[in-house]
């Protein structure tokens, strides 16, 4: 069982099999069953509306920030205080929540350089990018994480969460170096990305692999993975209304199959992720 991925155990949990808890089933496919049991959080009519305005707004202008989100909701019919709009924006996981002075009492927070200004990345597997993206259900919401190989722009692992803690960003983590192991990981500078927890694990593996991450206020340094959010939510989000975290794992799991292996890439001449990935025609990747 060990040999499947987080996604696939994940998906032969069977919520509705009254002889076989779901205690039981987490133990024996090795998942977090405090996940299992999650409930969408119900949200206002209001409430739910806002964010997906938000979520839209957010996916086709990604470097907005609060000020320009309110403006931009404003101009759209919609009129909501800057102080909410950074209260929703922060729950969404889409303003950064970055890392203060210290993280304990102990040590001084983690600062990493973005490494990735001037890079030619010219084989798979250099670089990965990572990042956490807000995805509405009927009546609630969940979070998803990727980790994205940036030569191919194939989907190496990506994982759900109820909540922005760091765990399932490791999760997903656990489930790429199943795969294989970059030179380099780049990411925000989110809560998520300076957690120990996370960091540590990136150590562990190898300590070769370097950690970049993005500037304050450069949302385009992680512009394959901004680029792929985009993609699913238009191809994918948008077009459906999941009624649950297991319809919005099946359907994003079919998605990501759809977009990894058979949805051919105008900027990968049109091969698709996993032929580049696997060893399609040679390119270079050139980041600015």
């Amino acid at each position: 069982m060990s040999a499947l991925s987080l996604h696939e155990r994940r998906a032969l949990v069977d919520r509705e099999d009254r002889d076989f808890p779901l205690s039981w089933q987490s133990w024996l496919l090795g998942l977090n069953r405090t996940g299992l049991y999650y409930v969408p959080a119900r949200l206002s009519e209001e409430e739910l509306l806002l964010r997906r305005r938000i979520d839209e707004i957010h996916t086709d202008q990604p470097c907005y920030g609060s000020r320009r989100m309110q403006a931009a909701l404003s101009r759209g019919g919609v009129p909501v205080s800057r102080k909410r709009v950074q209260r929703l924006m922060r729950d969404m996981g889409i303003l950064a929540i970055y890392p203060g002075p210290r993280l304990s009492a102990g040590g001084e927070s983690p600062k990493f350089p973005y490494l990735l200004r001037g890079v030619a990345i010219d084989h798979p597997n250099h670089t990965w990018g990572t990042d956490v993206t807000y995805v509405r259900l009927k009546g609630g919401f969940m979070y998803l994480t990727v980790f994205l190989d940036w030569y191919s722009r194939y989907v190496v692992s990506w994982a759900f969460s109820d909540s922005l803690a760091a765990g399932f960003v490791v999760e997903a983590l656990e489930d790429a170096f199943r795969i294989a192991r970059p030179r380099i990981i780049n990411s925000d500078q989110g809560s998520q990305y300076t957690s120990t927890l996370y960091i540590d694990r990136i150590r562990t593996e190898s300590e070769s692999i370097a950690i970049s991450m993005d500037g304050r206020g450069r949302c385009m340094d992680n512009i394959f993975t901004e680029r792929f959010w985009r993609s699913y939510k238009q191809e994918e989000v948008y077009l459906k209304e999941y009624e649950s975290p297991r319809e919005a794992r099946r359907s994003t799991a079919e998605y990501i199959e759809y977009y990894n292996h058979r949805r051919p890439h105008q900027a990968l001449n049109y091969q698709t992720p996993w032929e580049v990935y696997s060893g399609g025609t040679a390119r270079k990747v050139n980041i600015k």
